[in-house]
């Protein structure tokens, strides 16, 4: 009976031996899986950026692409080292699919800004460095990540708004062409000549060499206002000297016309004042 005992006691210890070397390679082989892989998904995550950016690909997508490839390598990692430990991926898979369907169901609002910022790498309705309207903000578009936009706005302001609320609407991309239109409504008054009025914006628009000759530059009588005479003045020129000849064409024309004596009138109107008598004439009597 002893001896009995004697020998579970020895073979207890020998599979506890045993089963303790088997785990601690398994641990150790698992480890330099997970180094080793993820040192091998790093360098896969190097050789694709560098792959797109010698292709040319839009900067937004190279390193949307590059993160979701290095992502899904270091998960298939994970699982490899994991396995090599003994615990059950398959099961562990349905555990995890389990807990991302219920924290998806939590958290719709950061999937739908995630689907959002998928539709901008593809669509790309804008892009890094384009001055932006959309979201109810405006700026410059400083960098596109998953979830949210960063934007700056012209007083250097940083504004950070998710992508559905920058695709929930209308986006308005000033920067998305090389060329604009500068649109310049100026008032005149009724007594001015016409014909001089159009010599002075016309010598106006060419002598600003930032104009460009096609399209040209339109110069009309729009209306005829209460007060004024009103004129358009749309020169096109190249984006970003958008803001620029705004203002100086602006300020040149009011010179010209203070040179030349066209008077730039301001809104007023003609008031009638009636007099009648203070005192009340009789009324017949009834």
């Amino acid at each position: 009976m002893e001896f009995m005992q004697n020998l579970n006691v020895d073979a207890l210890i020998e599979f506890a031996s045993t089963t303790g070397l088997q785990f601690a390679i398994n641990l150790v082989a698992a480890a330099a899986i997970f180094i080793i892989g993820r040192w091998v998904a790093k360098a896969v995550h190097r050789m694709t950026i560098k792959g797109m950016e010698r292709a040319k690909l839009e900067p937004l997508l190279v390193k949307f692409l590059g993160n979701i490839i290095y992502t899904l390598l270091l998960l298939f990692v994970i699982l490899a080292a994991i396995s090599k430990i003994g615990i059950q991926t398959a099961s562990l898979i349905a555990v995890i699919g389990a807990a991302g369907l219920a924290i998806g169901l939590a958290l719709q609002g950061s999937l739908a800004n995630f689907a959002a910022g998928v539709m901008v790498i593809i669509f790309r309705p804008y892009r890094i460095g384009d001055y932006v309207e959309a979201g109810g903000v405006s700026g410059t578009v400083e960098d596109v990540q998953i979830f949210t936009s960063e934007l700056t706005t012209p007083d250097n302001r940083k504004i950070i708004v998710p992508n559905g609320q920058m695709m929930n609407g209308a986006i308005t991309n000033y920067s998305a062409h090389a060329t604009r239109r500068v649109d310049l409504a100026v008032g005149v008054g009724y007594d001015d000549d016409i014909d001089t009025v159009r010599r002075v914006l016309e010598a106006a628009v060419a002598d600003d060499a930032r104009v460009l000759d096609a399209p040209a530059p339109n110069i009309r009588i729009n209306a005829m206002g209460d007060s004024a005479v009103v004129w358009i003045v749309r020169p096109w020129v190249k984006a970003a000297d958008y803001w620029d000849v705004y203002w100086e064409l602006t300020e040149d024309i009011k010179r010209r016309f203070d040179r030349e004596g066209i008077s730039i009138p301001f809104p007023q109107r003609d008031v009638h004042v009636y007099h009648h008598d203070d005192q009340p004439q009789d009324k017949p009597s009834l």
